[in-house]
């Protein structure tokens, strides 16, 4: 699986392709050059997987979930619903008809990292996600703070 890491901006033309950025491409060179594209259940962004980390994500879940509980078996189809797309000859990424209404208006789109996946934003959206978030320091130290006993 492939560590992700970057931030970048990118332009959408009206057919709703950009251009992979090159830095983000030169991490995944060791891939096939596939990727799942699929909606966030936890913002307004896609999510852009490396095909085989999908891969691995989707046998995870399918060693949790009971395909014959009704509740698991619509988590894991809202969890696998995505779709396969490639790289062009031009290195241009083209998102999905069905996917496309999140980016739809956009003429940028952020592309950020989280180490395992890429979030692909519209920009204004990325822009108010950015304003409403919390303060990062606060919950890093109550997530993941160290206390001693002496504390």
């Amino acid at each position: 699986m492939a560590l992700i890491l970057g931030k970048e901006y990118c332009k959408v033309d009206s057919n709703g392709r950009f251009k992979f950025p090159i830095a983000l491409k030169r991490q995944l060179e060791s891939e096939d050059g596939r990727f799942v594209i699929r909606q966030s259940i936890y913002a307004e962004c896609l999510e852009l997987w490396t095909y085989a980390s999908f891969r691995e994500e989707v046998e995870k879940l399918q060693e949790r979930l009971n395909p014959y509980r009704r509740e698991d078996r619509e988590l894991l189809r809202k969890l696998t619903e995505g779709n396969i797309i490639e790289l062009d000859s031009n290195d241009r990424l083209l998102v999905p008809p069905e996917q496309k209404s999140l980016i739809a208006k956009s003429k940028e789109v952020v592309l950020q990292s989280t180490g395992k996946f890429i979030e692909l934003w519209d920009r204004e959206a990325y822009d108010r996600m950015n304003q409403a978030t919390s303060d990062y320091a606060l919950r890093a130290e109550a997530l993941l703070g160290q206390t001693t006993a002496e504390e």
